[in-house]
């Protein structure tokens, strides 16, 4: 059965996007070549330039990829509970845990912000997981599970901790000690039942 020009396109650009974030992830930004990119994928320099336009638009589609995928563990790790509390606390701790994963480190929290721009990677923070952080807030807040506040610079700062955090995490920080000063952090916002 012959594949169809739609089918090999997505093929294309789903090998461009795998080496891609093979490479990213192993050598950083700086440090990957396109045309070297396509050649271990199978395909040509002018597949690649014409999926993603330039490494910067491999890398922005890679960033896309990798943060649905850790916005999909988090939802997974979250879904476990019923508790409402306790699938916030579980979401926070996967993501936290992510620090751990090298495409995540280095793709995401080290060359993503620098590479992409400040405000294009908090755009794109913002549509995979930051939105999430903050309904999950709401959901607390209106079942009295922590205080009625706002909820946007809340979020805001428990996105700052935690990216920190996973980035110390990464970098060689012990990711007991994070879990527990993330489970403190997160107590203190419980209101007393």
């Amino acid at each position: 059965m012959a594949i169809n020009r739609a089918e090999q396109r997505a093929a294309t650009r789903q090998a461009l996007l795998a080496e891609g974030r093979r490479r990213f992830a192993a050598d950083g930004y700086h440090q990957v070549v396109l045309a070297e990119v396509a050649r271990a994928a199978g395909v040509t320099k002018g597949a690649a330039y014409h999926h993603f336009d330039s490494k910067a638009g491999l890398f922005r589609a890679v960033v896309a990829e990798v943060q649905q995928q850790l916005g999909e563990q988090v939802a997974t790790a979250a879904e476990q509970y019923e508790d409402l509390w306790e699938q916030f606390r579980a979401g926070c701790r996967a993501f936290l845990a992510a620090g751990s994963d090298p495409a995540v480190r280095q793709i995401l929290l080290v060359d993503a912000p620098t590479v992409l721009g400040w405000d294009e990677w908090r755009a794109l923070d913002e549509e995979s997981s930051a939105r999430h952080l903050a309904e999950a807030l709401t959901a607390l807040a209106a079942a009295g599970i922590i205080a009625d506040q706002p909820v946007e610079p809340l979020a805001r700062l428990l996105s700052g901790a935690m990216n920190e955090a996973a980035l110390w995490i990464a970098r060689g920080g012990d990711p007991q000690a994070a879990e527990q000063a993330l489970d403190q952090l997160l107590a203190g916002l419980r209101t007393q039942a």
